[in-house]
């Protein structure tokens, strides 16, 4: 049953027409009625012309008007990086003895990075970790000796690109709180990461079909997109 609060809410708004994110931006923020500092969710539905199996986006962007997700990082590096690890903001830090909490499902960490010397241990848990999505992974970054900058690149404003098997994509681009300037900003970011990753998959026409933004607790709104992907 809908809350009063909901019900109060436009009705049928994925009925309209498209429209620009710079107009939507406004709306959205005053469908944002709850107490808490509600996220502005992105919604991509990948092209149904394309055959989805054969598309596999995953990538990592910073975006750059920063993000307001605060997120527990895990690390798993030889003992002389132990420090350099804490000492850069990483909650979990661990070598053999984190390797087997988490082999036996002890997962408290949100992004998990790995030292290239520690990933052959590591990758023997990819039935643990790649469901969850926290396998790390050097084309992300993830797998690095420069512990620092991943860490750091983890806690300002780093999102993951990835579609799912249905085809579809979802992240966030900042909260109410934020400018108009600073979402429009990373949702460009966005647009440009996902430009390129079209051309990384050799995609043929559109890539995305249809892109939709919501609220946390509010309804969605179809976007007009400003960039042909």
């Amino acid at each position: 049953m809908s809350s009063k609060r909901f019900k109060k809410l436009p009705e049928k708004t994925r009925d309209l027409q498209s429209e620009e994110l710079s107009k939507l931006i406004p709306i959205i923020k005053q469908n944002c009625t709850t107490k808490f500092d509600e996220s502005l969710d992105l919604s991509f539905q990948i092209n149904n012309k394309q055959k989805k199996s054969e598309i596999n986006i995953r990538t990592v962007i910073n975006l750059p008007g920063g993000s307001s997700k605060k997120v527990k990082v895990g690390v798993v590096c030889e003992d002389n990086k132990s420090q350099e690890a804490k000492d850069a903001g990483a909650e979990v830090v661990g070598g053999d003895e984190l390797i087997e909490e988490i082999k036996q499902g002890n997962i408290n960490f949100e992004k998990l990075i790995c030292t290239p010397g520690m990933m052959i241990k590591l990758s023997k848990l990819g039935k643990v970790l790649g469901p969850k999505g926290l396998m790390p992974n050097p084309k992300l970054g993830s797998v690095t000796n420069d512990i620092k900058k991943a860490i750091t690149d983890a806690k300002s404003g780093q999102v993951e690109i990835r579609n799912d098997k249905d085809g579809n994509i979802g992240l966030s681009i900042g909260n109410k709180s934020f400018s108009d300037d600073k979402l429009l900003l990373n949702f460009n970011a966005v647009l440009d990461a996902l430009e390129k990753e079209k051309s990384n998959n050799t995609i043929k026409g559109d890539l995305i079909n249809q892109a939709f933004i919501t609220s946390t607790m509010g309804v969605s709104y179809k976007i007009k997109l400003g960039k042909s992907i």
